[in-house]
């Protein structure tokens, strides 16, 4: 016969544990001796592993004392279902350490694979990581607001990189991106990314260079994204709409300022 202490030694709880279970009816608190202790046998130790292990698989208390006084075959049939559930959970808890894996790379944490490869594409092109970073932050709402259309707008994008002026373009911005707003190299920036979107509209069609299709509040988020992230952007579509285009993230034709070149 065990005393409470040897009891709880031997199935790995504590004697506070198996006073709790005693007081919600899981365990039969025997009767003391004829030295005022209670005595555990075998029984109880069994017992106590089962209450133990169902209690460590998240089982509620009623539950368990259910399974305590159910037959072999309810007991067998709740364990497999306890058991489907807490595959279930490992498996959703693997798909999280997954995510958080990722985390650390970044970009793979909220995009698909070909917009993290594009990113991936500018930076081998030497463009500074933060334009990229504000290429990557606009892409972000992008994804979850119209994600039928990703590999559409990627295809574009990877086009445009395609094309040695605009790469030269961004290659430019990257060397401007800690000038102040009154820099000329910002002027001329307007002048050459003006010139570029109006060969590619006579070329292409407007549509080519606004087929965003959003709403106004969000190319407004996406927009701020970027301008936090490359200021010089700001200013840079305040000379661009001096030059017959306006916008960011949704590039639209304006009638240019009087008395300045288009570039």
């Amino acid at each position: 016969m065990l005393t409470i202490g040897e009891l709880a030694s031997y199935a790995g709880v504590t004697v506070r544990a198996v006073r709790h279970y005693h007081a919600k009816g899981l365990l039969p608190e025997p009767e003391r001796d004829h030295s005022g202790y209670r005595r555990y046998d075998a029984g109880a130790v069994i017992d106590l592993i089962r209450i133990r292990i169902l209690a460590e698989a998240g089982v509620p208390l009623a539950r368990v004392r259910e399974l305590l006084r159910a037959g072999e075959e309810e007991f067998a049939a709740a364990v497999a279902e306890i058991d489907g559930r807490l595959q279930a959970e490992i498996r959703e808890r693997q798909r999280h350490r997954e995510r958080i894996a990722r985390l650390a790379s970044g970009d793979s944490l909220a995009l698909p694979p070909e917009v993290v490869d594009y990113l991936d594409r500018l930076r081998a092109l030497g463009i500074d990581e933060r334009i990229v970073r504000a290429e990557r932050d606009g892409w972000i709402p992008l994804v979850t607001h119209s994600p039928a259309r990703v590999q559409e707008w990627v295809a574009r994008k990877r086009e445009q990189i395609d094309d040695p002026r605009l790469v030269g373009f961004f290659l430019t911005l990257s060397r401007a991106l800690d000038r102040p707003d009154d820099d000329p190299r910002l002027v001329e920036l307007a002048d050459e990314l003006a010139a570029y979107i109006t060969r590619m509209a006579d070329e292409r069609g407007e549509d080519y260079v606004d087929d965003i299709d959003i709403e106004a509040p969000l190319v407004t988020l996406m927009d701020t994204l970027a301008f936090d992230t490359v200021p010089p952007a700001r200013r840079l579509i305040e000379l661009l709409k001096q030059r017959g285009w306006t916008g960011w993230t949704k590039l639209e034709r304006v009638v240019p300022t009087p008395g300045v070149s288009p570039g």
